[in-house]
């Protein structure tokens, strides 16, 4: 069982270690270590139920009601755009009731330079995260189609297959999350966040492009 747990685990970094929505989300909320246990388990957890359901066959269903895959894709580019003009306002004129880095003490904007951000609720946080996961077309046709696809070739590993790759979200997303803190000294000023939250931006608009796009 030892082969196909370590081929899930191989192809589930390699389907997930990539720029895109929910990583730079959950970067963004591991820099500002504002509710992160919750946004890392979101998204470990939506992903194994993802994978188990491809390795249980699910995806067949989906090939025969394909346009749920046409609805989840302007869903989820409409949430996109959504998500890319809020982080553009927030680069263009940041907010005044805000959060210091690295600390849950709000405070007002800080005159000497040291970078303040505004402070989300769980609920809200936890929300958009699930909308970034669940909303985005390609989560299905990679997590659900592909993993599911090759792990039936593994017969009756088929599962340890799923658990490695299951393995590998939850690494990763802890990885990613908790190690973002360390990117807090180079994201100390205010002229950081903006810059960042003008990537965000960016990056939210190519995708929900490339979803209003794609066939």
């Amino acid at each position: 069982m030892l082969t196909p747990l370590l081929a899930g685990l191989g192809l589930g970094l390699s389907l997930i270690v990539a720029i895109g929505a929910q990583n730079l989300f959950v970067l963004r909320q591991g820099v500002r270590r504002e509710h992160l246990l919750p946004v890392v388990a979101v998204c470990a957890i939506s992903d194994a139920v993802l994978i188990l359901l491809g390795v249980s066959g699910i995806g067949l269903v989906l090939q025969v009601v394909p346009w749920l895959i046409v609805v989840a894709r302007w869903a989820g580019a409409a949430f996109l755009v959504g998500y890319g003009v809020l982080a553009a306002r927030r680069a263009v004129r940041p907010s005044g009731e805000t959060l210091r880095v690295g600390t849950a003490t709000p405070a007002r904007t800080d005159a000497g330079g040291t970078a303040l951000r505004t402070r989300t609720t769980v609920t809200a946080t936890v929300l958009t995260c699930l909308a970034l996961t669940w909303l985005n077309p390609h989560v299905y046709l990679d997590t659900v189609f592909l993993l599911g696809s090759v792990a039936s070739t593994h017969g009756e590993g088929r599962w340890a297959f799923a658990i490695g790759a299951c393995i590998a979200s939850l690494a990763w997303f802890s990885a990613l999350g908790f190690g973002a803190r360390y990117l807090g000294r180079w994201l100390d000023t205010p002229r950081a966040w903006r810059l960042l939250d003008a990537i965000i931006a960016v990056v939210m608009f190519a995708i929900a492009l490339s979803l209003v796009l794609s066939h």
